[in-house]
């Protein structure tokens, strides 16, 4: 879990630079982002963890919460990243802007996996996220399919104002979720979306006091694991194709995945 996506190894980089914890409780896994001295800020070993998690998920697993420790759901990317020095074992933006555009982008690639297979059909992906949810923390929140927010929960697209973009998987959902003029508006002024304005333009499910977040975060993992386990899959998988395709082709996806789940139930 320690394999740094951007450069390094698992025997150059810590565990405390990793920064996750990851439980599992029977259908339900937890991962963690636990370094809240750092408002949980992540680093390239992070995402490698993410993407070593995703590809060992156990079977069993159908719901993935992803938290925050501390104050923060997490601050973005860790600040040592743009220095020259980098982080230790892992290296900075500074040394990766030294490779050529093939290696640079099969390295993003690599930070990407960490965050794509939180959207599989198999499983579904809560985001409870308290405080600051800036840049990459902004990005992880909205890989995950749903999202609770603390009443204090702000979330920000810093990147342009870094002089970078966002590339953490998180311009597609912005867009799905908000419409290209409002997307465009949030990533290009960086400002902070607080969370009574991020429940009413669709970035939140629900928007609770800090104190209950836990508490709706078990009430809506509840809700989703009391639902037939492959009746939930073939219904995501049917919604995450919507988009694509023209009313018929819908309605020939639905009959097809009803065809397999009355086979599945009356055979």
């Amino acid at each position: 879990m320690t394999e740094a996506a951007f450069g390094g190894s698992a025997e150059q980089t810590s565990e405390e630079e990793v920064g996750l914890r990851y439980e599992v409780d029977g259908e339900i896994a937890t991962i963690t982002l636990d370094r809240p001295e750092k408002r949980n800020a992540q680093t390239f070993a992070t995402w490698s963890a993410l993407a070593h998690i995703g590809d060992n998920l156990p079977q069993q697993v159908r719901v993935v919460v992803v938290r925050g420790e501390g104050p923060s759901f997490s601050a973005g990317i860790d600040l040592r990243m743009f220095t020259p020095e980098g982080v230790p074992g892992q290296g900075s933006f500074a040394s990766s802007a030294t490779l050529d555009g093939s290696a640079f982008e099969k390295r993003v690639a690599q930070a990407q996996r960490g965050f794509l297979w939180l959207r599989r059909p198999d499983i579904v992906s809560v985001a409870a996220v308290q405080g600051h949810a800036i840049g990459a923390g902004f990005q992880l929140a909205l890989a995950c399919d749903l999202r609770i927010l603390a009443d204090d929960a702000q979330l920000c697209m810093k990147e342009p104002a870094l002089g970078l973009v966002p590339d953490l998987t998180g311009t597609k959902p912005l867009v799905d979720l908000v419409g290209l003029s409002r997307a465009i508006e949030i990533c290009l002024t960086a400002r902070t979306v607080k969370a009574e304005e991020a429940a009413r333009i669709g970035l939140a499910e629900l928007v609770v006091a800090r104190a209950e977040l836990p508490g709706a975060v078990r009430d809506l993992t509840g809700a989703l694991l009391a639902t037939n386990r492959d009746a939930a899959v073939a219904t995501k998988r049917l919604l995450q194709g919507a988009s694509g395709r023209s009313l018929e082709e819908q309605c020939a996806a639905e009959a097809r995945e009803q065809a397999a789940r009355v086979k599945a139930l009356f055979s």
